[in-house]
């Protein structure tokens, strides 16, 4: 482990996946809902990002993705080479 942060994930019918799956990709400034950055995972469809709602981070909102403050994530993805494995724990 690196370091922990504060993130937002899957609602109820939404949940975000849990197992090992690697970044595959960044992109900064993706818009919308995904704020400054997104990380995406080998898992199709899913990524860690940003968001334009700070007061969803520490709730069950998304649809899957793991959501974070701007600052974190922009701090995170200047350590996490692409190709790095994540853990996403229930």
């Amino acid at each position: 482990m690196i370091k922990t942060y504060p993130v937002g994930i899957g609602k109820m019918l939404t949940a975000t996946p849990t197992g090992t799956f690697r970044i595959i990709n960044k992109a900064p400034n993706p818009g919308g809902p995904f704020g400054v950055m997104w990380m995406g995972l080998s898992k199709p469809h899913y990524g860690i990002h940003g968001t334009n709602d700070p007061q969803s981070i520490g709730k069950q909102v998304s649809k899957g993705c793991v959501r974070m403050f701007n600052s974190d994530v922009i701090e995170l993805s200047k350590i996490v080479p692409i190709g790095v494995m994540v853990t996403i724990r229930a």
